[in-house]
């Protein structure tokens, strides 16, 4: 998939994949690429200062742990994050509606 397409909806998606389980960042890519069906392939470069950013504005809290013998920096939604993905998921249908009316209109009767 076109990284451009995603452009506006990574939050949307780390929020998601982060909903129930504090996860490291290769998990988070792959998480992504299962849920999409293999559609989604997002780039570490991509990832990375997503996470970040989301971590400072306190959506995403993080710490160390180790998973298989490996030290990974793992994250977690913080009640923020949880808002903020209800906010997303709200804005996406919108989205989708009117996307869809325009796309595949009703035909009147």
């Amino acid at each position: 998939m076109n990284t451009d397409a995603l452009r506006g909806h990574m939050d949307a998606l780390l929020l998601s994949v982060l909903e129930h389980e504090p996860l490291h960042g290769y998990a988070i890519i792959e998480a992504l690429q299962e849920r999409s069906g293999g559609a989604l392939a997002v780039p570490t470069g991509t990832l990375y200062p997503a996470l970040r950013r989301l971590e400072r504005v306190g959506h995403l809290s993080s710490e160390w742990a180790t998973v298989g013998g490996r030290k990974r920096r793992t994250y977690r939604l913080t009640s923020s994050g949880r808002k903020a993905l209800a906010g997303e998921r709200t804005a996406w249908q919108a989205f989708t509606d009117a996307i869809g009316s325009v796309i595949e209109p009703r035909t009147a009767r």
